[in-house]
């Protein structure tokens, strides 16, 4: 009986196997050296990279040729907003929408951010906990997108940016379950109740900011009080503290708490500088959406705030990038069209940057920032995230903003030229 089990047992296994997969191209990025290698040559087998280099091809591998294109590792965007766009009457959407309508939505986006080479996300608020069904979706293999690490609610104080103001009383109210919360046993209850439903980093309003209606852009909102016991208690389940903070103020407030990332950083002075440097804060710009925004289609009074964020934003950027704070490339996707991320590579060289450095942030030092050692490079044992794209990224970075060939976790998912002569599948 024994024997007939293993006789049946066995070539289910094997046929659950996946083929080892040699992905050739003409180049290859060392994002961490910043280098070109030539000629790539990487063993793929479920799901992870085997082997880099000719020395540990395997017999009977099934070849993919990429021909004359150059091999990176998977994008990573540290701030997006998948279940949301501008699209229509994103006003009063809230009101409007369940959480179903908002995950469907991200669906779509998901889609559309994984075809433009970005593998990996980090997505910093949504209603309704649509950015973890998502997650879910994705992971399940019901839709395409990419890998997740989602945030859920936003936490915030009433009537502050991560809130929903501007609604008769009773319309739309918040609590803690949905990020709004007053003191720091409501901050405290809304980090659980956040992470209790699925969320894998927490995001936090320190100030005030642009697409809501307070009055003011920078004002520091959450306490330091409140923005400590966030950090511990996020930090007491593992988890990394995203904040959203513009002004000066909140910007250190929130430093000095322990968040892992400024997202923003509108207002950076010499001494924030210095502070995000010394405790190693990332700062996660989303700098290319400052040169697209539609001002014609925003509220009056949200147009008005973005004309004055806008340049203190850019002098920002730049005064930390020269005081050596470090860069985690972000984007907040949703605010400009989804798809686009790559664009934000471009700015980064506008304010300074060499191609090399633009490139580790959406690779080696997002990966950091995420806490995830398993991709933001090519090498043995890391995720099989790949992408490919024409030209040198070394060089000219706008080559990231066209990308005709993906693969996540082995699988080819764009291929957009049938450039290889063999695919790992879907």
């Amino acid at each position: 009986m024994s024997l007939l089990i293993a006789l049946l047992v066995v070539p289910i296994c094997i046929s659950h196997a996946q083929q080892p997969v040699v992905v050739r191209a003409a180049r290859m990025v060392d994002v961490a050296r910043g280098e070109l290698i030539a000629p790539a040559v990487v063993v793929v087998s479920n799901g992870k990279i085997v082997s880099v280099g000719s020395g540990g091809v395997p017999a009977g591998a099934r070849t993919i040729d990429l021909g004359d294109l150059t091999l990176l590792p998977g994008l990573i965007d540290a701030h997006t907003h998948l279940t949301a766009d501008m699209e229509g009457d994103w006003v009063t959407r809230s009101v409007k929408d369940l959480p179903a309508d908002a995950a469907l939505r991200g669906a779509r986006n998901a889609r559309k951010t994984l075809l433009a080479g970005f593998t990996t996300v980090r997505d910093v608020g949504a209603a309704g906990f649509a950015d973890v069904s998502l997650m879910k979706a994705i992971d399940a293999g019901f839709v395409e997108g990419p890998r997740m690490i989602p945030s859920a609610h936003a936490i915030g104080i009433t009537g502050g940016h991560c809130d929903d103001t501007g609604w008769a009383p009773g319309v739309n109210e918040r609590g803690p379950k949905d990020g709004v919360a007053d003191g720091v046993d409501e901050a405290v209850k809304a980090v659980r109740y956040q992470i209790k439903h699925g969320a894998k980093v927490i995001k936090v309003c320190a100030t005030a900011g642009v697409f809501s209606y307070d009055a003011t852009v920078g004002a520091q909102q959450l306490s330091d009080a409140e923005l400590q016991a966030i950090v511990q208690e996020a930090a007491r389940h593992g988890l990394k503290v995203a904040a959203h903070a513009h002004g000066t103020e909140g910007i250190k407030a929130a430093v000095r708490a322990g968040v892992a990332s400024i997202e923003h950083g509108s207002m950076i002075d010499d001494e924030a500088a210095e502070l995000m440097k010394r405790r190693g804060t990332y700062l996660v710009p989303t700098a290319y959406l400052l040169g697209a925004f539609k001002f014609e289609s925003l509220p009056p009074p949200i147009a008005a705030k973005a004309r004055q964020v806008i340049p203190l934003a850019r002098e920002s950027h730049r005064r930390a990038i020269r005081a050596g704070v470090k860069i985690a490339f972000g984007t907040d996707a949703a605010v400009y069209p989804h798809g686009d991320n790559a664009r934000e590579f471009a700015v980064y060289v506008g304010y300074g940057m060499r191609p090399a450095d633009a490139l580790r942030t959406a690779t080696v030092n997002a990966a950091d920032l995420l806490g995830v050692s398993d991709r933001g490079v090519i090498a043995p044992g890391k995720l099989a995230d790949l992408i490919a794209v024409r030209g040198n990224p070394l060089e000219d970075v706008r080559v990231l903003e066209q990308v005709p060939w993906v693969m996540k976790g082995g699988l080819v998912v764009k291929d957009a030229g049938k450039l290889g002569s063999g695919e790992a599948g879907r």
